[in-house]
């Protein structure tokens, strides 16, 4: 049997290509996302590890990240520098230290030529520059010029240097989170930095003002602090912890801690990327199994002869079996094999994409190519395919050896549709049930809605041969009309064999539904942003940065004093700790903000956010059972062991333009220490939206090329872009699934033609010409493909308005937009990729030989 099975997959493997491409592309992309992520982790990990050469401890002031770059995350804290000149001092003094030096550094943007940042923006920052005895910093090695020496020089990366134009002596606009200001270029330097490898500029000061601007003078964010020869980076750690400042922000680990951190970091990372790339990857490979199920159950139709006679010779239902298996094993292995190698190509090809894509070149390395990548995609291609001719294979062991010697065909019987159709009312019944329960939970229905989704999803394959009958027919009179005999003949070819129809049909409604899923969540979720922005905010302008950095003290008290500025309010989001638990709270100006936002107040007044009480929504008010009048012990950061007591004065409506669940005055929070945060300010113009006034907001942020002034309606676009980037991102991963369904079809109407060969001879014998029998491949194989769709738009839409009634609770007023023009794109598209699948078969039926064709067996 052995021997069999190999000459039977050589004899049909032109049959059996589009089932072994199939396995190939979703192997493909298990092993390219492996490789990838194991290869980007690994370059990265070795990137930040150049960082720790000639480090042996160092010792951090994690709060000096939340100070003049407002870079960290908003939580309350006490300021004041950590790290200073004299830790430096001790530090250098201790009989284990080699070198001491200290580190300034914190975010700063770089203009270019034209006043736009360079960069993404994310990874741009500033550091000072610490020259040795020798006049030079061994971190930052010198192409051209010096490094910078006073106030108004400052040096740059060489990468950002030459993307921008500039030379040394040139001036360069730099800022920090306020006015930008005009600096001369000193020197241009070489780094190994991943940051500045992604794209981001990386801008260099003398000490004393990288510490004025990026921190506060006299501090430091750092200290590195190399060993002498013979000192172990742990007996160097045990010197230096006794002489740190007693503080819980200053934290003092070794390089090789580090280093181990890092890339538990970035493996984390890494994870996460793997773990959504994967999870397209078994779509792919779940419409796969659709094809191979459905190629094998052709197979086993088509050599029904064969196998009958390998019966009445004395092989045996389970070596029948074993045989039809090891076909599939032998075409899972090799299509794994070669999807394997296509995967190591697309892992470097992602690799490289992601370089070109960004401003910058990605850390490079060596392709990593584990032994779990390539045990993972041997396993899964050879798995899926032998579980998908599971069926087909016992379907051929069920064959008599007398009985089915002079049949062709076995179609399947109305009992075991019967029995099918009675399992796939029961299981879709018990999905939608499930989802409608769960629709009408709100948010904590968000699980049933997603078991329910997938039991319906289930059901409805089961019920696809069901469906397919009265769905066909539908278009059946349209198909004669328009195209007479053919129509005819292709209508009744696509319902003659529901379980071949429904098989082919249904890798496409996978992605279908999913694609028309995603389509009608985002235009729900572009509509209900364009209307909270029309209904909740009242101001005309936002002042904010573009990479989520906090405005400063500063611009925010230039932009209220802005000539045309009727009302301004900063926000400030923050947090403190509630009655022992840490809740987000929104800062605002309470004499402002009712000109700015749209508040709806429930119970309480407005007003009492003015007598410095506490306002919250009324999702926080129902969940910590908080009513008007409801104390709240809070602790602020002049507290200090004890704790001060907030009354709720007011529950509002939630308002999605207020990132927290609460809101207080600025002052409250500035009278109790709480360091000002704000992440925009609320502009009203005394004449509405105009240039003038936008241009002189501009003006107002010391025209920083971070800083942004949008129009509502720029907010409208901006956040419209995002939800299209990440709906585009998604088509993309779900490309490959799509792909692999058209490939069914073909697959489908390729072996549907040799199946059909005789009849096709008789219908060339009676009259038909070539021209007609290829338009009836094609237009059986639009038909099937328009079916899927039907099934998977209808499918997608639905799931929709579900997931859309688990986001009521957080979403107040999401409404489910159904977007009819893509809606019909995506029908038109599945037609034309049945015309395009049927291209080659059709051709083929047509150039079939007449007598040929009516002597075949």
């Amino acid at each position: 049997m052995y021997r069999t099975a190999l000459r039977n997959v050589l004899a049909h493997k032109g049959r059996l290509l589009m089932t072994a491409l199939a396995v190939l592309l979703g192997t493909a992309f298990v092993a390219g996302t492996m490789v990838f992520s194991d290869t980007f982790g690994s370059a990265l990990s070795n990137s930040y590890s150049k960082s720790y050469s000639d480090l042996s401890v160092q010792v951090t002031d994690r709060a000096s990240q939340s100070t003049a770059g407002d870079s960290g995350t908003g939580k309350s804290a006490a300021t004041g520098p950590q790290l200073t000149a004299a830790t430096v001092d001790r530090l250098a003094a201790l009989p284990g230290a080699a070198q001491v030096r200290g580190t300034a550094e914190n975010f700063a943007a770089v203009a270019d030529k034209h006043g736009k940042a360079l960069g993404q923006g994310l990874g741009s920052y500033g550091a000072n520059y610490v020259p040795n005895s020798s006049g030079a910093d061994s971190r930052y090695p010198m192409a051209q010029g010096r490094g910078p020496q006073k106030s108004g020089e400052i040096a740059l990366d060489q990468q950002s240097a030459d993307k921008a134009g500039y030379r040394i002596g040139d001036t360069v606009r730099v800022a920090t989170n306020g006015p930008a200001m005009d600096t001369t270029l000193t020197g241009i330097f070489t780094t190994d930095d991943p940051n500045v490898e992604s794209g981001d500029p990386l801008v260099l000061f003398d000490t004393a003002t990288a510490q004025r601007l990026l921190l506060t003078p006299g501090q430091f964010s750092e200290i590195s602090v190399t060993a002498k020869p013979g000192t172990s980076q742990e007996a160097l750690l045990d010197q230096v912890l006794p002489v740190l400042p007693h503080s819980n922000s200053v934290t003092a680990e070794t390089a090789a801690q580090l280093q181990a951190d890092q890339r538990t970091q970035v493996d984390k990372q890494m994870s996460s990327v793997r773990t959504m790339l994967l999870a397209f990857a078994g779509i792919s490979l779940f419409v796969g199994i659709f094809i191979i199920a459905n190629t094998f159950s052709m197979l086993v139709a088509q050599r029904t002869r064969e196998l009958a006679l390998l019966r009445a010779i004395g092989a045996s239902r389970k070596q029948v079996t074993r045989s039809v298996l090891l076909e599939a094993l032998l075409i899972g292995a090799f299509s794994s094999v070669a999807g394997l190698l296509a995967g190591i190509g697309i892992g470097a090809g992602m690799q490289s994409l992601i370089g070109h894509l960004g401003s910058g070149t990605t850390p490079s390395g060596p392709l990593v190519i584990s032994p779990t990548t390539v045990l993972t995609a041997l396993v899964v291609g050879v798995l899926v395919t032998v579980v998908s001719a599971l069926l087909p294979a016992r379907r051929a062991s069920r064959i008599a050896p007398v009985a089915a010697m002079a049949s062709g065909d076995q179609p399947a019987t109305q009992k075991g549709l019967v029995v099918r159709n009675s399992i796939g009312g029961v299981i879709t019944g018990g999905g939608l049930a499930l989802i409608l329960w769960g629709a009408s939970a709100g948010t904590s229905g968000k699980w049933i809605v997603a078991g329910g989704a997938v039991a319906t999803l289930i059901g409805t394959f089961i019920l696809t041969p069901l469906l397919s009958r009265p769905l066909i027919a539908l278009i059946g009179p349209a198909l004669g009309k328009l195209f007479g005999v053919s129509g005819k003949l292709a209508r009744q070819n696509a319902v003659r064999n529901p379980r071949r129809t429904a098989a082919t049909a249904s890798a496409l409604t996978i992605g279908l539904t999913l694609v028309s899923a995603l389509t009608v969540l985002a235009a729900s979720m572009n509509g209900w942003l364009d209307k909270e922005i029309s209904s909740s905010l009242k101001a005309d302008y936002t002042v904010q940065m573009s990479n989520g950095l906090h405005v400063s003290q500063a611009i925010a008290e230039q932009v209220a004093r802005t000539p045309g500025v009727a009302a301004s309010s900063p926000v400030n989001d923050t947090y403190l700790n509630l009655d022992g638990q840490d809740q987000s709270v929104t800062g605002v100006d309470p004499a402002q903000v009712p000109q700015l936002l749209t508040l709806t107040m429930q119970s309480g007044s407005f007003a009492a956010l003015g007598q410095g009480q506490l306002l919250v929504d009324a999702n926080t008010a129902k969940s910590r059972h908080l009513a008007v009048g409801s104390t709240l012990p809070a602790a602020f950061p002049d507290s200090g062991t004890g704790t001060g007591t907030l009354t709720v004065g007011g529950i509002y409506t939630t308002n999605p333009l207020i990132n927290s669940s609460a809101m207080i005055s600025n002052a409250v929070l500035s009278a109790h220490g709480v360091r000002p945060t704000y992440n925009q300010v609320l502009v009203k113009g005394a004449h509405g939206e105009n240039s003038t006034l936008e241009q002189a907001l501009v003006s107002a942020g010391g025209n920083n090329p971070l800083i942004q002034v949008q129009s509502q309606q720029d907010m409208r676009n901006e956040l419209n872009s995002v939800i299209t980037f990440a709906l585009n991102m998604l088509y993309g991963l779900l490309a490959m699934s799509v792909l692999v369904a058209v490939l069914g079809v073909v697959n489908t109407m390729a072996m549907s033609v040799f199946e059909r060969k005789r009849e096709i001879g008789m219908l060339r014998a009676i009259g038909l010409n070539r021209p007609a029998v290829k338009r009836m491949v094609q237009l059986e194989s639009v038909v099937i493909s328009l079916f899927g769709a039907v099934l998977g738009l209808g499918l997608g839409c639905f799931l929709a308005w579900a997931v859309a009634g688990t986001l009521k609770d957080d979403l107040s007023g999401l409404t489910t937009v159904l977007p009819y023009g893509k809606l019909l794109v995506f029908l038109a598209l599945a037609g034309l990729v049945g015309l395009v699948a049927a291209i080659w078969p059709s051709r083929r039926a047509a150039k079939l030989d007449i007598l040929d064709s009516i002597k075949a067996a």
